[in-house]
């Protein structure tokens, strides 16, 4: 059993972490290509390979990275996936579409039109002094829902997805939590580790 644990570990690495000469490897490519612009498929913990994925640390993203069609398709298809009508979301993380780097895409309820934006390595570099607890689901966990307890207000640290350069905000409420949530995603952490009791919805 832990040979095959091993094994799957060792292919998820090989598959998704190597990158060819610091860009994006032959698989990143492949996987975020052949979805054409469209929703990709969304890992899930009831997929063992999936599973493993979910459980890794991502790697940031670099300014050329960025800046290459790639991350553009890549980009366009998680907000795709996002939306998707049978299993729409509020933010999803890279990972969760099988790509082990640090970027999300969140749905921003503080801003007019309720908008999907796009963090490059994103940082949660402070937490407000309130916290709460609340309702959390997930893409990747599906058929279940846990009570989390989460800062009600964070500053956030980025780089732009446009010009690559570093912002800062302090946000507030739902959309605090959602951010809290899909940065957790970066560094292989799902809600229901940090869930004080987990149910089915």
């Amino acid at each position: 059993m832990k040979r095959k644990y091993i094994t799957i570990v060792a292919a998820v690495c090989a598959l998704f972490v190597t990158s060819c000469g610091g860009g994006w490897s032959a698989a990143e490519e492949e996987l975020i290509n052949s979805s054409r612009m469209s929703r990709m498929r969304v890992t899930t913990v009831d997929n063992e390979a999936d599973s493993l994925l979910l459980r890794s640390e991502c790697l940031p993203l670099t300014a050329r990275e960025v800046a290459s069609p790639i991350f553009g398709r890549l980009v366009a298809s998680m907000v795709e996936s996002v939306n998707d009508p049978e299993n729409r979301g509020v933010g999803i993380a890279a990972p969760q579409v099988g790509v082990l780097r640090r970027v999300v895409v969140v749905q921003r309820f503080d801003k007019a039109g309720t908008p999907f934006e796009v963090y490059v390595n994103p940082v949660i570099e402070s937490y407000g002094e309130e916290w709460s607890v609340g309702s959390e689901g997930c893409l990747s966990v599906p058929g279940l829902r846990g009570e989390v307890r989460r800062a009600t207000s964070i500053t956030l640290g980025w780089r732009d997805p446009v010009d690559f350069e570093p912002r800062r905000e302090v946000i507030e409420g739902f959309t605090a939590v959602i951010f809290q949530h899909e940065i957790d995603h970066l560094g292989g952490v799902l809600y229901t580790d940090r869930a004080d009791s987990v149910n089915e919805e």
